[in-house]
């Protein structure tokens, strides 16, 4: 009865929603304009939440205003609060017609070019009503889109040393699948005739890399330090891997490709996995959500169709909780 006296019959979803825009806006002026309300409405209506409360939301600065303590607090689950409803009318929507929706992804670029499209033309094809919307990014980036609910899920990889400082107890992660680097030239290269290949012919040649904090310039410089060679020099420094498959073509480039891209690609794009042991450090390919979100209809379906994507491309995925 205290909750009901004290919070229940008082706390209404739209003074939650004049919060967060004043919140996102900085401003009770801003907020008004917005809104389509008068500033004084603006301002009692704060004013009526922190009573609700009992705690001061707001500070006010002569630059506008920013939350305290506590109206952090409320905003960080009114956010859940109203994505949570958002799920809902789009869960009942789905349940009466299944075909519709919309998805917001997070991926990497490696995935985006690689695992994603036979992914979206599959759930496409079963599903083309839906809409998709994808966000490229680091995985930092991503990750905060997707606690704050921006994103429904991300695409990334992940692998053991990714754990401890990016992911937490708040998060889910399935592995669809263990993607390893392969050594790729074009089809016109003079290496691609070659069936026996020494690494340390390679020293010399024009290599197209990331940079040092990256998964394959580390498994690169290893390989080559475990033979006492020398490091070869970068001629082109990218993650791009359409660049990377564009100059490829020329024939005068190597560089390094996951293997999941060279088995949906490389006859498309005149690609050639060169015979070329690097050290075994998978990255497994997976998907990211958050645990304590609801997963909308659209959202199962999407893993649903990745998981059996997946499965053709690298044999059957494996799941793990953080």
């Amino acid at each position: 009865m205290r909750w009901m006296d004290r919070i229940g019959r008082r706390l209404k979803l739209r003074d939650l929603h004049v919060l967060m825009v004043v919140a996102q806006r900085g401003s009770m002026a801003k907020a008004a304009r917005d809104l389509a309300i008068s500033q004084p409405v603006v301002s009692k209506t704060v004013s009526d939440l922190e009573h609700t409360v009992g705690a001061r939301l707001l500070d006010r600065t002569r630059h506008g205003v920013e939350p305290t303590l506590y109206g952090r607090a409320l905003l960080k689950h009114s956010v859940a609060i109203f994505d949570e409803l958002k799920q809902s009318v789009q869960e009942i929507e789905s349940l009466a017609d299944p075909t519709i929706g919309e998805l917001l992804i997070g991926c990497s670029e490696s995935i985006s070019s690689g695992i994603l499209p036979p992914i979206i033309q599959r759930f496409s094809q079963q599903y083309p009503h839906v809409v998709l919307d994808m966000s490229p990014g680091d995985t930092d980036a991503m990750l905060r889109k997707l606690r704050d609910r921006s994103l429904d899920l991300i695409m990334v990889r992940t692998g053991e040393d990714l754990w401890a400082d990016r992911f937490a107890e708040d998060l889910n992660l399935e592995i669809l699948f263990n993607d390893e680097l392969v050594v790729a030239v074009g089809v016109t290269s003079r290496w691609a005739r070659r069936r026996k290949i020494d690494l340390a012919e390679l020293v010399k040649e024009r290599w197209i890399l990331s940079g040092p904090d990256t998964w394959n310039h580390k498994l690169v410089a290893e390989a080559f330090q475990a033979r006492g060679l020398e490091i070869p020099d970068i001629s082109m420094k990218t993650l791009s891997v359409h660049l990377r498959t564009y100059l490829l073509g020329t024939g005068q480039f190597i560089t390094v490709f996951p293997r999941s891209i060279l088995r949906l690609y490389a006859d498309r794009f005149s690609l050639k996995v060169l015979p070329i042991d690097l050290p075994a450090r998978p990255r497994p390919v997976s998907i990211v959500t958050l645990k304590s979100r609801t997963l909308s209809p659209v959202v199962e379906r999407f893993v649903e169709c990745a998981r059996q994507v997946a499965k053709s491309v690298a044999g059957r995925p494996r799941s793990r909780k953080s």
